[in-house]
Parts: C-alpha cells; sequence; structure tokens
C-alpha cells in the first residue's frame, strides 16, 4: 500500500518528542529524532502526569510501567500557611476504575520518565535519537520540509516530509517560523524546584499540598513511594541564582512544617525557574509544526503545561496517522492548529493562572469565601460523584481529531 508521506523529523528529545515519537512508530510511521544536546534532560521539572494524558500515555504503551516505576496519586489540598493545616482538598481515586479505565494521574520523575520512553523507542522500533545535533533552521518546498544542523562534525541537513518541533520552550523550530515572537507574558515571580527527601507524613501531608501564602507560597507533592517530594517555591524577584541557593535554607525552615534545619532533609537538586503565559501565533506553517513547551507555555501549579503538552501530541499523532491511513486529508493539521490554540486560550491558559493567583493569593485567610473552585471543592468534600465530575472536567482540555475522518 502506498502512503502519502515516509517520514516525520521530530527536533527535540523531551517528553513531548519521545511520546510522539512511540506513538508514530508504533503505527509503523519512519521517525528520526534530531536533539541538540548530548544526553536526556536531568534537571527537576514536572513529575505528575493528569488524567487528560493518561490516554495517550497508554495508547504509546508506557502507562503501567510508569505506575510501577513511579505511583499514582490521588489526594490535593490546600492549606494554610501560619500552621499548615487543610482547607479543602479532593481525592482522585475515584479515576482508578471509570469504565475499565484507570485515570488516575501517574508520576515518575520526568527525567525517569524520559529514560523510560527512550528506552521503549529504541528497543521495540528500532528507533534513532541523533545526539548533538542542533537545529539552527527550517525549510520546506511543495514536496518536503528540511532542518538546517549544527553538529561536532559540522553542518548538515535532514529532510522529511514533516518536521515537528518538540523543542521547548526556546525552540529553534519555532524561532525559524515566527523570529524571536512568542505572544504572551512572563511572571515577575521566580520559583525553585526542588527534589528533597522530607517526612511530610508526620504532618498529615496529601499527596499533592498547595500552602498558601502571597510571599512564601510553595508546593510540596510526593514523587516516590520512598519519601522523595517535589517541593516549588516562590522566590522574590531579581534574585540570582547564588542568592536563592543561599536563601534555601532560611525558606525551607520558614515554610516547611516543623521548620526543619538542612540536617533534618536530604536536598537532591534545586533548580530555578521563570514561569510565562504564551502561545505561538500557529502550530502549523505547511510542512512544519509545533506541539507542547515549542507552541505554548504556561505556569507549572496543577500540571497543566506538561499535561496540555502530552494532550498536543496525542492529538497531532491522530492526525498524523488520519492521512498515513487515507483517512483525513493534510488540512486535518490546519485543524490541529485551530484547536490546540483554541484549547490553550480557553482551558489551559486561563485555569493555570487561576492556579497560580491562587496559591499566591494576598488575602489568603479569606480566599476560601472569594474563590469558587475551592468553594466546590469544599461543596464535593463527602461527594464522590461530584468530585468525578470535577477531575473530569479537565478533560475539556483534549480534541478528538478522529471525528474529522473521512468514512469508508
Amino acid at each position: 500500500m502506498s502512503r502519502p508521506f515516509q517520514k516525520v523529523i521530530i527536533v527535540g528529545a523531551g517528553p513531548s518528542g519521545l511520546l510522539l515519537a512511540l506513538l508514530l512508530s508504533k503505527h509503523g510511521i519512519a521517525v528520526e529524532i534530531l536533539e541538540a544536546s548530548h544526553e536526556l534532560d536531568k534537571q527537576p521539572r514536572a513529575a505528575i502526569y493528569g488524567s487528560p494524558a493518561i490516554p495517550d500515555l497508554r495508547r504509546a504503551g508506557v502507562i503501567d510501567e510508569i505506575r510501577r516505576r513511579g505511583m499514582s496519586p490521588t489526594s490535593m489540598s490546600w492549606r494554610r500557611f501560619e500552621d499548615h493545616s487543610w482547607i479543602t482538598g479532593m481525592d482522585a481515586d475515584i479515576l482508578k476504575d471509570l469504565n475499565g479505565e484507570d485515570l488516575r494521574m501517574a508520576c515518575l520523575v520526568l527525567d525517569q520518565l524520559d529514560k523510560l520512553m527512550l528506552e521503549e523507542f529504541v528497543s521495540k522500533y528500532d528507533g534513532k535519537v541523533k545526539w548533538n545535533h542542533k537545529v539552527i533552521g527550517t525549510g520546506q518546498d511543495e514536496k518536503q520540509a528540511w532542518v538546517d544542523i549544527e553538529t561536532p562534525e559540522g553542518k548538515t541537513k535532514a529532510y522529511g516530509d514533516y518536521v515537528v518541533g518538540c523543542d521547548g520552550a526556546n525552540s529553534a523550530v519555532r524561532k525559524s517560523l515566527f523570529g524571536p515572537e512568542y505572544p504572551g507574558f512572563t511572571w515577575d515571580r521566580q520559583i525553585v524546584a526542588t527534589n528533597v527527601y522530607y517526612n511530610f507524613d508526620q504532618f498529615g501531608f496529601k499527596d499533592s499540598n498547595f500552602i498558601l501564602h502571597p510571599d512564601h507560597f510553595f508546593m510540596a507533592a510526593k514523587l516516590t513511594e520512598d519519601g522523595l517530594y517535589r517541593v516549588t517555591y516562590g522566590e522574590a524577584p531579581g534574585l540570582t541564582w547564588e542568592q536563592m541557593q543561599e536563601r534555601q535554607p532560611w525558606k525551607f525552615e520558614l515554610m516547611l512544617p516543623g521548620h526543619p534545619k538542612p540536617d533534618e532533609y536530604n536536598l537532591i537538586s534545586m533548580s530555578p525557574y521563570k514561569m510565562h503565559q504564551r502561545c505561538a501565533p500557529k502550530f502549523r506553517v505547511g510542512r512544519i509544526l509545533l506541539a507542547a513547551d515549542a507552541a505554548h507555555l504556561c505556569n507549572p501549579w496543577g500540571g497543566m503545561g506538561i499535561t496540555g503538552g502530552f494532550v498536543d501530541v496525542g492529538g497531532l499523532y491522530d492526525c498524523l496517522a488520519g492521512i498515513w491511513d487515507g483517512k483525513a486529508d493534510e488540512s486535518i493539521l490546519d485543524l490541529y492548529s485551530e484547536k490546540r490554540i483554541d484549547k490553550w486560550k480557553n482551558v489551559i491558559d486561563p485555569i493555570s493562572q487561576s492556579n497560580f493567583r491562587r496559591v499566591s493569593d494576598s488575602d489568603p485567610d479569606t480566599l476560601l469565601e472569594r474563590d469558587p473552585v475551592m468553594q466546590a471543592c469544599k461543596k464535593a468534600e463527602n461527594d464522590l460523584e461530584m468530585q468525578k465530575q470535577m477531575y473530569l472536567s479537565f478533560f475539556e482540555m483534549k480534541y478528538d481529531f478522529t471525528q474529522h475522518y473521512k468514512t469508508a
């Protein structure tokens, strides 16, 4: 059977690029991954993947191993800063069996998830990643697309039917299309993401805990069954990385329950981040496409960024697979751009903004009286059906592109 295209070039061996490579390879579509670095990224980044991403991780064949190597967090709470007491929260254990499907969130530290997906790509599909291949430009004509690459051996090109930029916030693919333009804004506040062993259980903390404070807000989320936590906290604008490192022991003693000294926890890693809300003008320009952080950014509170990125990838896979199978023509890629931008603007961006404004509210003592989301959680505390519907509302970020397939 002749196919309408032969190969997809994926720029970026991060989580979105690897997931797309798995999905396409599983469908029999040839892919080539180009990665600027010499190895996978090891920085502490996302670790919890929301329910809307679970079906795509399942289609890629990795969700069971993610749960085996990691965990399936369910409980979430908002807490007061002064005594860390519980304000309200929810439990997603009700999603464990939803019409026979386990839609609970999944947790595996991102560098380990990347490693898992790379292992699958290489071992099951004989996948190849070209390391030290830094994309510096793109091009296309009516028959193919290509990328200009810098390697240690010199400059070269790679050709394919489509190029997909999964190369993150500083995407070279996006810049080749739109220059430095990345509409949106950067938050004034900086955040610091740490991985730390500390006994939060003795203080009654749940899987994910959001502590409300205008200056010293933080999240403590359990990452592993042996007690590794992601603690992400706010820092003052304008600090250098050295100043943030110097302030970390003071911040932990001030913020964390029990007010621990450095010898009472084991700090594994620490990285600073700026937070952005941005979206590219288009996710498709001819044969060149964008997905995940290369296409849009949001702050990390609530995991909307990584989850939305995986949902992008699942949608783009459906579009490319539809073309490959003769069930769709290339116009479905325009729909991909249109619908994913719409979902970012109307679901991912507003929810992620409200998540951050909630945790950093200027008057947290009165927040429950003013915040409809927290009020709904309070109302649903003893109503499992209402909790289930609240969790399922996050599936609004998805869009089913297969509804546009041609009927036989």
